[in-house]
């Protein structure tokens, strides 16, 4: 969980932005120091940018723009009151150096939030000052030269290091803790509780005080005194005395759904709203808190295992939704075993937390997505830290062994190709990122070359001016996605078939252009390279269809009885 803590208490200081998840290692590994101070950076001009953009939307004063970004935030998990505290102490020098002109880099670079380090080169989003940077950054210091707030801001590397936030972040710790029962987070239990791995993550539990009451299992006596199996569907039929869960479900091939995947699996996403001054507004951060307690992922949503209805009102449901439609009795049997981060290189630190006994519960689909991670990082010299093949087929293997020794005979094992992601430069480096929009001054390309310089880029070897770097990214892409392929093809396990599906995004975009759509507006806007709902949604249902015309007895059969358990049992508890 101390990865979790990393973007709760990042994020109470950056207020917005916690950037470093774009490429947070899955589990409890940790990013060095040099990585935590890019971060720091990074969150650092985002809100130096908003605090000024706000103030020329509104023209207003940089204390009235900070207030009102203060005024903008939720009070749970301390976020405002932390908001306030944070402005009482940089305020004074914040307002010094904006009302001076002087922009977000070198303000940041002022207050040492961000630093040179000898031999490398100056990080910057915005274009350099005209002036001499070294010239710049001394005026800059000059004017705050007698701030007691230098001293603390000198190391501040780790935001909690500081001694005025210190108790914030217990506070904030201790109230995450008392939240849930906390025994049951990253765990491979089901819960009542939306957040923090909860149903969000995996289907609801019905009855928190029966362990053996789950969804997926099969069910307990044909479930004639209690729904053992959490699809809402119990209880016997006056009419003739047959269990319902018999007469509907007996025979249907009931199965669950279950995603191996990395931050795009568990849908990252940070609302452009958080950072642009111009959309800003009460409403903005009203789903902040419960995007923190999910790591700034929304499986809710995503494309495999979501259940609510899509925010981006199109008409494509995720993967779950279609398995619950074809059969009710799927109610509720979706897991979303993805972390930010995620590559086969980890997978088995959280492997684990999957949740299937080969007695008692129902066959399983299992998607194995890690589309990037194996090619992505933030590495100057990324090549040497991509995933050979050899090492792929490796820890596949192991996986799938381990997935032989817990699924239920009659699952399914579906591996999921690499995309070609040459697409994130070709459509986004010249458009603007949201805070270059108001002044147009900051473009993709500027974006990705400051990540890359801080070394905190999801993917430096995609998200590159570099075409070289990125050709050979989707050659790596294409070698792992080809021995994927080789071992579906070559290997057999007894509980579970295994296939193979090409990650197709030119396929996507394809159908996103038939609706109107550009190819950029697939992309998460803020991070600038994950796919985003409308995306994710159109992906599944690339799946559903490929799937469906070549391997339709994956999805099972339809259930002849699905209109006779909603006249029954109505939603059936709903999600």
């Amino acid at each position: 969980m101390k990865s979790l803590w990393n973007i709760l208490l990042a994020t109470t200081l950056s207020l917005l932005l916690p950037l470093h998840t774009l490429a947070s290692p899955a589990s409890d590994d940790q990013p060095s120091t040099g990585h935590s101070k890019g971060h720091t950076c990074v969150a650092c001009v985002v809100v130096v940018s908003v605090i000024e953009q706000l103030a020329q939307v509104h023209n207003s004063t940089v204390e009235a723009s900070m207030e009102r970004l203060c005024s903008y935030l939720p009070e749970k998990l301390f976020l405002k009151t932390t908001c306030y505290l944070v402005i009482r102490m940089f305020g004074p020098d914040l307002i010094k150096l904006l009302s001076a002109n002087i922009n977000a880099d070198v303000v940041c670079h002022t207050l040492e939030f961000c630093k040179q380090d000898p031999g490398q080169p100056l990080c910057h989003l915005y274009p350099l000052p005209k002036e001499p940077w070294k010239f710049t950054l001394e005026k800059a210091r000059q004017i705050v030269k007698k701030s007691p707030i230098l001293k603390h801001s000198r190391s501040s590397s780790d935001i909690c290091s500081l001694p005025f936030l210190a108790k914030i972040c217990q506070r904030i710790k201790s109230t995450i803790q008392n939240s849930v029962p906390f025994k049951d987070v990253d765990s491979d239990k089901h819960s009542i509780f939306p957040t923090l791995r909860g149903y969000h993550w995996r289907g609801r539990d019905c009855n928190d005080s029966n362990r053996m009451a789950y969804p997926g299992r099969r069910p307990d006596n044909w479930d004639i005194h209690e729904d053992s199996n959490c699809n809402g569907i119990w209880g016997v039929d006056p009419k003739d005395g047959i269990p319902y869960e018999k007469k509907f479900c007996e025979g249907s091939q009931p199965r669950g759904i279950i995603l191996l995947g990395d931050s795009a699996g568990a849908h990252f996403h940070i609302s452009p709203e958080w950072i642009t001054a111009s959309q800003m507004s009460l409403k903005s951060f009203i789903d902040l808190p419960v995007a923190l307690t999910n790591e700034l992922d929304w499986p809710q949503l995503s494309g495999v295992t979501g259940f609510l209805d899509s925010i981006s009102g199109i008409k494509e449901n995720s993967v779950y939704l279609r398995l619950r439609k074809r059969n009710h009795c799927n109610h509720r049997d979706y897991q979303n075993i993805s972390r930010n981060g995620g590559s086969s290189q980890n997978l088995e630190k959280f492997l684990e937390t999957l949740s299937r006994n080969q007695l008692l519960d129902h066959p399983a689909i299992v998607i194995y997505a890690m589309i990037g991670n194996d090619v992505c990082n933030g590495k100057v010299d990324p090549i040497p830290e991509m995933t050979t093949p050899e090492k792929l087929y490796s820890s596949i293997m192991q996986t799938l062994k381990y997935l032989n020794s817990h699924l239920p005979n009659g699952s399914h094992v579906i591996l999921y190709g690499l995309p070609d992601g040459t697409f994130l430069w070709d459509n986004l480096h010249n458009r603007y990122y949201p805070l270059g929009q108001l002044n147009k001054d900051v473009t993709y390309a500027h974006f990705y070359s400051f990540l890359n310089c801080l070394q905190v880029s999801p993917c430096h070897s995609w998200m590159s001016s570099n075409k070289t770097l990125r050709t050979l990214t989707s050659e790596r892409a294409k070698q792992l996605s080809d021995t994927l392929k080789k071992i579906a093809a070559s290997q057999k396990f007894t509980n579970f078939d295994l296939l193979y599906v090409d990650f197709d995004f030119q396929e996507v975009t394809e159908e996103w252009r038939k609706q109107g759509g550009q190819p950029w507006q697939l992309i998460e806007p803020v991070d600038g390279f994950h796919p985003n709902e409308v995306a994710s949604q159109l992906l599944a249902d690339s799946f559903w269809k490929k799937v469906q015309l070549q391997w339709p007895q994956v999805l099972g059969k339809e259930n002849p009885f699905n209109s006779q358990i909603e006249q029954v049992f109505g939603d059936q508890g709903g999600h």
